[in-house]
């Protein structure tokens, strides 16, 4: 078998080249969608912006909805980093509200191209879907980190819905002219109804 370009191809350069194509892809999917409507645009539309075969697309990105969420596993790691790496002496209830602060509320306020995402998102039936799906897995890992930092069993009932309220809360805050202030009322709550389950909690 004769070898081919690719396979002669350092693996370093070949993954650089798969993250780039990949962050091509859903940049050029976010714009589109941004300027035309998600429904408006095709997955054709897509592969030709960025010169791929719809194949090529599929192989990044199994569904259409999943290239508005390109950052999901970066997301998922400063979660769960929230609580594992939060300081000494700083609860979980503390840690998240500080990470929905920045990295949600914070970031919409300060970054309009962040704020011109979230509201394709809040405003496109099936990107809320498959976003509330994407929480749903968030919600099992960031119920597990909680778990292990307060040292109980990762299926612990508490965790489970503590993970499930921090998460939901800063959904609860684009109703409100302050969305800082009704964030850290929600997390308050929170922490005056979470009871010590473990000596890391």
């Amino acid at each position: 078998m004769s070898e081919t370009t690719a396979d002669r191809e350092p693996v370093g350069r070949r993954e650089r080249k798969k993250a780039a194509t990949r962050r091509a892809l859903a940049d050029a999917a976010l714009r589109l969608f941004l300027e035309h409507g998600y429904d408006q645009v095709g997955i054709r539309d897509i592969a030709d912006a960025v010169d791929v075969s719809t194949t090529t697309l599929f192989k990044y990105f199994p569904v259409k909805e999943a290239l508005v969420f390109d950052e999901d596993a970066e997301q998922e790691a400063r979660l769960l980093a929230a609580v594992h790496e939060r300081p000494r002496g700083r609860s979980v209830v503390a840690a998240l509200r500080e990470h929905a602060l920045s990295c949600r509320v914070g970031r919409r306020d300060a970054d309009p191209a962040f704020a011109a995402f979230v509201s394709l998102v809040e405003g496109t039936p099936a990107l809320r879907e498959y976003a509330q799906r994407m929480w749903l897995r968030h919600e099992t890992s960031l119920a597990h980190a909680i778990a292990e930092a307060s040292g109980v069993p990762a299926d612990d009932p508490d965790c489970a819905a503590l993970a499930h309220f921090a998460l939901e809360a800063p959904r609860s805050a684009p109703g409100y002219a302050d969305r800082h202030e009704a964030v850290t009322r929600a997390f308050d709550l929170l922490e005056r109804g979470w009871n010590d389950i473990g000596p890391g909690a």
